[in-house]
């Protein structure tokens, strides 16, 4: 890796730092940032989910960390009680930090090589980077000649990079699920997939689940995407002619994404191909935008949900491991959608606890007005329009059988 010079130039004491998450993490400037701690005064980092290991416990000798999630290689931090944790929709971000309700100081981002025109592609993220550039002090980039060239509303000049170095570290990938042909995912995948249609536009998340549930489509036919974030198994199908974007209401003929998480495949897919714009999230999440697009099946996952339909989306055991986060700006946005389906899939169990419960451990993430369908390996419980005990009829049907009873007793309240 290219040595990067004393920050201190650009860095004050107290400033805050916001950089790339996920795969879009800059990880030469991140470790320069680390290494370099000491002499830059105390900072405060606003986060979003860790890929590298750059950061660690220990380095809140230095920092203060506030983050919207608790999720990846931050988990550590979030297990350290060091998170500050920001409990707040992805589409507000960009008028907050317009606003400077959040005051960005410091931007560090992870660039491609520059076009034809002098152009740096944002590459892998867009989403909450574009308004923290335009509303930053400082601009630091680090240039990776793996990052593709993306089309979107933001790329940027020499000019208006204020430290630009050269990076040569491995990208992240998303390692492939281990269960992910598994009985449970694959039956959660089929339960999906029976509510999309032909000319559907997806959002989705990543992991097991997800990744099994796009395996299931391969044999529907103009499927649109419109997602916050999208990996290989959706490069997958736009490459076998399933996503086409052909019907879609909005940006007809281009898949609309703010991070891409994936590995060769998708990096290759990505690279100059007009038919993926990158957005940020103030498209990407915007609730007019949203509302605007027809057929729009929002899948989303959980960490447990209660038998009226209310969802916890953010802490397990006692740990904050997930986020607020955009799901339900895109919930919302299916219910709206004609056609539109809003989806939460997950396993019925964790470990031998169930993951369908009488009274959350932890917050109200999706409050159970906005509830859609559920999905287990079960069955489907479409709690749309219903009443409170027929919700927990539905819930207690597609609960693990071994919990059932004891989740009904439980219940008597309802029922």
């Amino acid at each position: 890796m290219q040595a990067v010079p004393d920050l201190a130039r650009w860095l004050r004491p107290g400033d805050t730092v916001l950089w790339g998450q996920a795969h879009a993490e800059p990880q030469t400037l991140t470790g320069a940032l680390v290494e370099q701690r000491h002499r830059l005064g105390r900072l405060r980092l606003m986060l979003g989910l860790g890929a590298s290991q750059v950061l660690q416990p220990a380095h809140a000798d230095a920092f203060d960390f506030i983050a919207y999630c608790g999720g990846g290689s931050h988990r550590a931090l979030a297990r350290a009680g060091l998170l500050d944790i920001l409990p707040c929709h992805y589409s507000q971000w960009p008028a907050l930090m317009r606003a400077k309700a959040w005051a960005v100081d410091v931007v560090m981002v992870q660039v491609s090589p520059p076009d034809e025109q002098g152009r740096h592609s944002l590459g892998l993220a867009h989403e909450y980077l574009v308004p923290a550039i335009e509303a930053a002090r400082v601009v630091l980039a680090e240039i990776h000649p793996d990052v593709p060239w993306t089309h979107g509303t933001r790329h940027l000049r020499a000019d208006e990079i204020d430290l630009c170095v050269n990076a040569s570290y491995s990208l992240p990938v998303v390692a492939v699920a281990a269960n992910l042909n598994g009985d449970v995912e694959q039956a959660i995948a089929r339960h999906v997939a029976s509510f999309i249609d032909d000319g559907a536009t997806l959002q989705t998340g990543l992991g097991a689940i997800p990744q099994a549930v796009l395996g299931a489509l391969h044999d529907r036919r103009d499927l649109g995407v419109h997602s916050g974030v999208i990996g290989d198994a959706l490069a997958e199908l736009a490459e076998a002619g399933v996503v086409t974007n052909a019907r879609k209401s909005i940006d007809r003929g281009c898949s609309v994404a703010g991070l891409l998480m994936g590995g060769a495949r998708l990096h290759r897919y990505a690279h100059r191909n007009p038919a993926l714009q990158m957005r940020s999230s103030e498209y990407t999440h915007d609730a007019a935008v949203l509302a605007s697009i027809e057929r729009f099946v929002a899948i989303n996952s959980a960490i447990e949900i209660d038998l009226t339909g209310q969802v916890n989306a953010e802490v397990a055991a006692g740990v904050y491991v997930g986020a607020v986060g955009g799901a339900l700006d895109f919930l919302r946005a299916a219910h709206r959608s004609r056609g539109g389906v809003p989806i939460i899939a997950l396993p019925s169990t964790a470990g031998a606890a169930s993951r369908i419960v009488v009274q959350l451990s932890g917050p109200v993430t999706t409050p159970r007005s906005d509830a859609g369908v559920i999905v287990t390996e079960h069955g489907a419980a479409d709690l749309r329009g219903l009443p409170l005990r027929t919700r927990v009829q539905r819930m207690l049907a597609i609960a693990h059988p071994a919990h059932r009873e004891a989740l009904a007793a439980a219940a008597s309240t309802f029922v």
